[in-house]
């Protein structure tokens, strides 16, 4: 089966053309190595998904058929992805939330002079 195909069967990519735009950008590695989206996969390769900038790890147990539902997916693969990948995810997540919110506007004059008194680089 095109790993492209089996990617979308085992539901880590909602469409085929997400799958294949995500393996022709290099972001899906089989056995440590990039690929295309027509390379046929077999039970036993190891492939490296990176998405939602974690890196996923999985083992090919078997090939579907078709596209099969969630709770059958633990069936054809193994998901090998170590702790420390989603661990990081939250640490970038703390670190958004510095950010102004979406949709507060455009910075007041208030949130320049504060921002300016912050980096010591106001018009002096």
């Amino acid at each position: 089966m095109r790993v492209d195909k089996y990617l979308w069967c085992i539901r880590y990519y909602k469409t085929r053309s997400i799958a294949t735009a995500a393996c022709k950008k290099g972001a899906v590695r089989l056995n440590g190595e990039s690929i295309k989206p027509s390379k046929e996969i077999y039970p036993g390769d190891e492939l490296l998904v990176r998405k939602d900038q974690i890196n996923f790890t999985l083992l090919v147990l078997d090939i579907p058929s078709s596209r099969i539902g969630a709770k059958l997916v633990d069936q054809f693969r193994k998901d090998t992805t170590p702790e420390e990948a989603f661990k990081n995810v939250e640490l970038l997540s703390y670190a958004k939330k510095y950010y102004r919110k979406k949709g507060t506007g455009r910075p007041s004059k208030k949130d320049r002079r504060d921002l300016e008194d912050f980096t010591g680089s106001g018009s002096e």
